[in-house]
């Protein structure tokens, strides 16, 4: 039934993205052939340095994990590590947004250490850590870029992403307010949610020791929030498209903020129509932005392979081992 369950989610997902990708090349009056001409026509430089700002941003993304298990004491075996990282990264692009790859390998490393708790708080610390960086980088950007654009709808966006970190990090690291929010869980039969959310924010607190980590950590998650915009900047050159710097550096953290959503595969067909709507406030014709971010997806599934390959062959070595006869 759980495995039925399951297919049918992803089934819904893909109809979902596809149900996005028919609108947007139906109402926008996007041209096959045209699309496939551009894609035809990009410049390969620029295309291989966005495909290697995408796996820089995998490797800062592992050290700033790592750290996070070490600090919290969980000592595994590097190849492990990295087996469990690459089986995320893999399983992302099937999964609903980055969240399906974040339970991949937090399920993973939890059957290995059987420290789940631990683990969780882990991979969503990770995860809150990548998010202040977005808005660390997205803020001065906005600074200097947003009145250029003029545009409501992006400072909204923004203000909504900030509201949402300052709400999480007040919960989180306020004693005084996650008792008052704690306390509405007092309801008949939620006891063991109460318990699940206290054991966490316990867990989360153990890291407040670790002053020095969380800097470094926080110093990673700002390289990769740089890292990311340049890697779709570099995307877009190799298309043409003259668009300043600055703008990729507002536009992307927001469309990566929206996409963390559950809805689609791997965000297919909801970032493109972000793509096409928030690069259109500064002129870039809505068939070019929509290739941008089909041809940049494609370097993303390129990782993914690559990633789904590493975990796919250390997987198998582990069922090797694990088979192999004892000694007699």
């Amino acid at each position: 039934m759980p495995k039925l369950k399951n297919l049918l989610s992803l089934l819904l997902r893909v109809a979902i993205s596809a149900a996005l990708l028919f609108a947007l090349f139906k109402l926008n009056k996007i041209d096959l052939a045209d699309l496939a001409k551009d894609i035809r026509g990009v410049e390969k430089l620029p295309l291989f340095m966005a495909f290697l700002a995408i796996m820089l941003t995998y490797l800062l993304s592992f050290w700033r994990w790592r750290m996070l298990l070490e600090a919290d004491g969980i000592k595994i075996p590097h190849k492990k590590l990295i087996s469990s990282f690459c089986g995320g990264i893999f399983f992302s692009i099937f999964l609903p947004s980055t969240i399906g790859g974040d339970l991949v390998r937090t399920a993973d490393l939890s059957v290995h250490t059987q420290k789940a708790r631990q683990v969780i708080a882990t991979v969503f610390l990770d995860r809150l850590s990548g998010y202040i960086g977005l808005v660390l980088v997205v803020l001065p950007a906005l600074l200097f870029a947003g009145p250029l654009i003029g545009d409501k709808v992006v400072y909204l966006s923004v203000a909504v992403i900030v509201m949402l970190l300052v709400i999480t990090l007040v919960f989180l690291f306020n004693s005084f307010i996650y008792e008052k929010v704690s306390g509405f869980l007092s309801a008949s039969g939620s006891g063991r949610i109460r318990e699940k959310i206290r054991d966490m924010h316990k867990e989360i607190h153990v890291f407040r020791r670790h002053g020095r980590m969380i800097i470094l950590n926080l110093a990673l998650s700002l390289a990769i929030q740089l890292a990311f915009p340049l890697s779709v900047y570099f995307t877009g050159v190799s298309l043409g498209l003259g668009v300043k710097l600055s703008y990729f550096f507002i536009f992307i953290p927001i469309i990566s903020a929206i996409t963390l959503l559950p809805i689609s595969l791997g965000g297919l067909g909801l970032r493109e129509g972000l793509f096409v709507v928030y690069f259109a406030k500064v002129g870039v014709a809505k068939q070019l932005a929509l290739t941008m971010s089909l041809l940049f997806f494609s370097l993303v599934i390129l990782c993914g392979a690559i990633a789904g390959v590493i975990y796919v062959l250390t997987v198998h070595h582990r069922r090797l081992q694990h088979n192999q006869p004892s000694a007699v």
